[in-house]
């Protein structure tokens, strides 16, 4: 029997070749893993497993782009003579306030200090105002409302660390969901990049109702666990937001039998977040850094469509509480393994059915 608290529990080997660096075109040709039946379909398949009245819950975040690369000067302080100006790589994680100061990772953080000026391009500065845990507290020499416009001329969109390669023109857009509404991800909700208007639309015409929810992504999705045992881990909180009109959808659909399909682990994790406290889903704005587990006790979301996740990730531990179990989790990957499905945020899809 698998420790479920083992960090081990939630390892797989999963071949190089399988890993997705570029989306498939459409959106919605990507596979979808059907579970537990097992049927390997297509994403625009989708609209066979909903009924009229059910629930399709997106996440509208948008992502910023998040990834920076500034200059911090040679210190005129410095004592070694053989200092240098150093480059600095930034991944905005969560901003402080208003979008003109943020927590972000740096590397090398260990070059940077409380006081130290950062330059960018578009004769931009930035002033490190801390830390805050394994963070630095980036302040920008610009209005809050100027922030986005400098991150879309300047930034990078913050590609995941497995897909090796730069970001190009295209990531842009493919790299963001067709409903993304609210800037502040620094990561896409990748189960949702599978949809395109048209499947949307398909949906609305069988009768399901779409409702939005938005949390914000953070950089600590990229982040691996590294305890041994994972009740040690602490997750990094995330905002988000689910209004009264899709708090009230989602009451009404459920009070009618109806099921709801949360689209990705982002809007899974929000929606449980919602309905932890009452054990219904009510209006809810804040942090979040709920840690879903096998033994979770799900109040809210009936299936689930989501990407295939890292080894060891917490989003594969998710996938296991859903499923009722590791083992349940471990036999979904061997098959999407064998049937070579594409792995990771521009990879294929599986929509899975809670264990009850």
């Amino acid at each position: 029997m698998n420790d479920i608290y083992s960090l081990n529990t939630y390892d797989y080997h999963l071949p190089s070749e399988l890993i997705a660096t570029h989306p498939v075109s459409p959106r919605d040709a990507a596979r979808l893993l059907v579970w537990p039946e097992r049927d390997d379909k297509i994403f625009s398949d989708l609209v066979e497993y909903m009924q009229a009245g059910d629930v399709l819950v997106v996440n509208s975040s948008k992502v910023i782009p998040a990834r920076l690369f500034g200059i911090r000067p040679k210190r005129v302080d410095t004592r070694d003579a053989t200092a240098t100006d150093v480059k600095i790589e930034f991944l905005l994680h969560q901003p402080r306030g208003d979008f003109s100061a943020w927590a972000s990772f740096a590397k090398p953080a260990k070059r940077l200090k409380e006081g130290d000026t950062i330059l960018f391009d578009g004769d931009v500065t930035a002033k490190i105002l801390g830390r805050e845990n394994d963070q630095v507290i980036l302040k920008f020499d610009l209005k809050p409302d100027d922030v986005e416009a400098f991150l879309n001329a300047h930034g990078h969109v913050p590609l995941p660390p497995y897909i090796h390669r730069p970001d190009d023109a295209t990531d842009k857009t493919e790299y963001q969901t067709v409903y993304a509404a609210l800037a502040g991800s620094v990561a896409a909700p990748t189960a949702g990049l599978h949809f395109t208007e048209a499947l949307l639309q398909k949906l609305r015409d069988k009768g399901v109702i779409i409702t939005e929810v938005t949390l914000h992504v953070g950089a600590g999705t990229f982040l691996s666990v590294t305890v041994d045992d994972i009740r040690d881990h602490k997750m990094h909180a995330e905002w988000g937001r689910v209004t009264a009109h899709a708090a009230a959808i989602i009451s009404n659909a459920k009070h009618h039998g109806k099921k709801i399909f949360a689209v990705g682990t982002t809007a899974t994790r929000l929606l449980e977040t919602a309905a932890r406290e009452t054990g219904v889903i009510q209006a809810w704005e804040g942090n979040t850094d709920i840690f879903i587990t096998p033994g979770f006790s799900f109040r809210i979301v009936d299936r689930l469509i989501t990407n295939f996740h890292l080894p060891k990730s917490t989003l594969l531990m998710l996938v296991s509480a859903f499923l009722g179990g590791v083992d349940q989790a471990q036999a979904l990957y061997k098959h999407a393994i064998e049937k070579n499905y594409r792995f990771y945020s521009y990879g294929d899809a599986c929509l899975l059915t809670r264990k009850s």
